[in-house]
């Protein structure tokens, strides 16, 4: 196995993710372990209950976490990247983001978190404005935000969804450590084929789980090997690799989106993901 976690909080120091160093080398002993081979360093960016977290020193310690793991003789490579709330999001410069987004020049993307609270008019502006700045989005464990399919959470991520943003889910949403109701709409975010990918989701010394947990997940959660594979290792492999490209517009008006069922959709979305792919 060779899993890619695009959502982890490796970085030492910075927020709730690895508090030293030494922790965040225990947790890349573990990766290694487990056959984790690339790591996105997804500390929280400019959040308010994080204030010590800054967008330049972020590239550094990455660089500099990377060199003790290199030193232990890992095989865990290391990519700068952010996790952006959203009220951050509709702040922040373009140099600022840039800082923290990922994938090649020509289709870089940024990891936006879906608030718990529930997707609202700032988020979507939010996300909107990073579109127009040109950046592609994954979104962030949508399946915690409060009424994604019970209320009309889904629906209004449609848009985004239309214009090339995928959905990432969380390994210890799939574990049902937030709750059965947070799990069930990861579970069923995976059966449709809305799930872009999974990610850990890491926090060294509080949420020490790995992909190797989050495949086996999936498998439980009724993925075949075959999807298992693809949102553990090949797409967001591809995301570091090709980037998020913004879908085409469609060619003909979409109908009407339907969160309770979610099958056509479901059916559309993961064809056109296996397109861009």
């Amino acid at each position: 196995m060779s899993y890619v976690d695009l959502h982890c909080h490796l970085l030492p120091g910075v927020d709730d993710g690895a508090a030293t160093m030494e922790d965040a080398v225990a947790h890349a002993r573990r990766l290694h372990a487990e056959g984790v081979r690339d790591v996105a360093c997804t500390s929280h960016v400019k959040r308010a209950d994080f204030p010590g977290v800054t967008i330049e020193q972020l590239g550094a310690l990455v660089v500099a976490t990377q060199r003790e793991i290199v030193a232990e003789g890992l095989a865990v490579r290391l990519h700068p990247g952010g996790e952006l709330a959203h009220p951050d999001a509709l702040e922040l410069g373009h140099d600022q983001l840039d800082q923290i987004a990922l994938g090649p020049e020509n289709a870089r993307w940024l990891l936006l978190e879906c608030p718990f609270e529930g997707i609202d008019d700032a988020f979507v502006a939010a996300a909107d404005r990073l579109v127009r700045f040109g950046y592609g989005l994954l979104l962030a464990h949508p399946e915690r935000s409060a009424g994604l399919l019970g209320g009309d959470g889904l629906e209004r991520l449609e848009p985004l969804l239309r214009d090339g943003a995928l959905l990432q889910v969380n390994v210890c949403s799939l574990l049902g450590n937030h709750g059965l109701d947070v799990q069930d709409a990861a579970v069923r975010l995976v059966r449709a084929g809305l799930a872009g990918c999974v990610a850990s989701d890491g926090h060294p010394g509080t949420r020490e789980h790995t992909l190797q947990l989050g495949f086996h997940l999936l498998l439980r959660a009724g993925a075949s090997s075959g999807q298992a594979y693809r949102l553990t290792q090949a797409n967001p492999r591809l995301l570091l690799r090709n980037g998020i490209v913004r879908a085409l517009p469609p060619a003909e008006p979409a109908g009407a989106f339907d969160a309770a069922s979610m099958d056509v959709s479901a059916q559309r979305f993961g064809s056109e993901l296996l397109a861009r792919q």
